[in-house]
């Protein structure tokens, strides 16, 4: 039998076919814009997602009996709020997980809700990329169309939806909404009511290996599918993609080095960080994890390459940077450039060169970028330090893994080593695992992930190198403290 995946991303949708050994038959990638309506805003028509998969469904079906095609699972951009009418029309462009409008709103939240309501209620602070300050926003600043809002869900809950015709999320998505009592999984009447909904107006709740439906008659002929196919819940990108490196069960971790960053550490029990600093998530394993999100990784390095120095070679310009200079850069940068989320939660916080002098080179600039990255995952690695979670090593995935200079760097900032795994399509891969499982053809999702996901290649760190970042990521901790206070005069 034949599994799709699909990976719903921010600039670009992917698809993958496996058979049942989970060895990858074919991939195809359709983009779309991304909108920016005003300064620190981020927006998305949902149609654009679906016109990726009615064209590239079928050519990645090219060449490859579609009757034997069995499951299909989705791992989706997360936090997207995605309103319908009540013809299930789309009231509005999406607004995204990197959209920074809500810092009103998460002010009201935290402080006047309260940080230890909300974590109470769901296991989370309020953070700009969730759904439920973007709610209160569209509530506040576009009441005629929230008033016409009949059902509500997230980006691949949206591709779901027009596959099957069931409105649905998983817990792993449903998690980053701040809708969600985490721990029992279960919307929480409090924080619905607060944001002036009914529950009637949420999805079906189900695990991220459940299936939901079979295809709809008009959605099989388009797709060139039988409707026999069966399409599961799936998970946020980041759990899906944790699902596709193996990384399901205690004592794991991974690192997605994507369009944004982030920690994933999957957990046996629920549990929540002090600080509220990480996620408290639902794990598509159906356990939990604790999660680190920066809304600029790989982003910071396209932007840098792309729009400062005018250019696509991404290879050429690491090049120049030699071995000597890593862990000796005197340059430093700060990767906010959306804000951030993790761990220090500042939707106003804004990216930074410092350092710089007249000897300085292009290339100490382009290293500083890639370090500054490195340096504030590690900022979600102390986090969960603290908590006592031993993380020994880590599975790494995402565009920017695929650099070797900025995985050695990240090996040696952190301190551990770096496991990549055979198939390295992160979420995609994962959906794709996902669905078996909904299929049958494993037991559970763990049971699909020993026997499909195996480890290529490993990145060890030095000694000598890691004392060098270790001096390095101290000096970059006291940057933003200094920083804080100025970037909203900035503004």
């Amino acid at each position: 039998m034949l599994y799709i995946g699909i990976d719903l991303g921010t600039s670009a949708c992917k698809f993958l076919l496996t058979d049942a050994a989970g060895t990858v038959l074919n991939t195809v990638s359709r983009e779309y814009p991304l909108s920016f309506p005003q300064p620190g805003w981020s927006e998305q028509d949902p149609a654009a997602w679906w016109d990726a998969c009615l064209t590239g469904i079928p050519e990645l079906l090219q060449g490859f009996p579609p009757e034997q095609v069995a499951g299909i699972g989705a791992g989706g951009q997360m936090h997207g709020l995605v309103a319908l009418d009540g013809q299930d029309n789309i009231l509005r462009p999406a607004i995204l997980w990197n959209d920074g409008r809500t810092w009103k709103e998460v002010d009201y939240l935290n402080e006047k809700i309260g940080r230890k309501v909300l974590s109470s209620r769901t296991g989370n602070i309020a953070f700009a990329g969730f759904t439920a300050p973007k709610l209160l926003w569209m509530r506040q600043n576009e009441p005629e169309l929230f008033r016409r809002i009949h059902k509500i869900m997230l980006p691949k809950d949206y591709i779901n939806y027009r596959l099957t015709g069931v409105h649905s999320t998983d817990y792993s998505d449903a998690s980053g909404m701040l809708l969600l009592d985490v721990e029992h999984k279960r919307w929480n009447q409090e924080m619905l009511e607060l944001c002036g909904l009914k529950e009637s107006q949420m999805p079906t709740l189900y695990e991220s290996s459940a299936p939901i439906g079979t295809l709809l008659p008009e959605t099989a002929q388009a797709l060139g599918l039988p409707e026999r196919v069966t399409v599961c819940a799936g998970a946020g990108d980041n759990a899906a993609a944790a699902v596709g490196t193996g990384t399901v069960g205690a004592g794991k971790c991974n690192i997605s080095l994507g369009t944004s960053g982030t920690v994933f550490i999957p957990a046996e029990r629920f549990g929540v960080d002090e600080s509220n600093g990480l996620h408290a998530f639902a794990h598509a394993d159906g356990k939990w994890h604790l999660m680190g999100c920066m809304l600029s990784a790989a982003s910071c390095n396209k932007w840098w390459e792309e729009d400062i120095l005018g250019t696509t070679d991404y290879a050429a310009e690491q090049a120049a940077i030699t071995p000597d200079m890593l862990g000796r850069n005197p340059v430093y940068f700060l990767p906010y450039l959306m804000g951030e989320r993790s761990p220090i939660n500042d939707t106003r916080a804004r990216g930074a060169f410092l350092g710089m002098g007249m000897d300085t080179s292009r290339a100490s600039m382009t290293l500083a970028v890639l370090e500054g990255v490195a340096f504030a995952i590690r900022d979600s690695f102390e986090v969960a330090k603290g908590l006592g979670l031993p993380i020994s090593r880590s599975t790494i995935c995402g565009g920017g893994s695929k650099s070797a200079l900025w995985r050695e760097i990240l090996a040696n900032v952190l301190g551990i080593p770096l496991d990549i795994v055979a198939t390295e399509q992160g979420p995609g891969y994962g959906g794709a695992l996902l669905s078996m499982v909904a299929c049958g053809q494993f037991a559970s999702v763990e049971d699909a992930c020993q026997k499909l996901v195996q480890v290529q290649d490993t990145v060890q760190p030095g000694p000598t190198l890691t004392a060098l970042y270790e001096e390095r990521y101290q000096q970059f901790r006291a940057i933003y403290p200094a920083c804080k206070e100025l970037f909203p005069k900035l503004q």
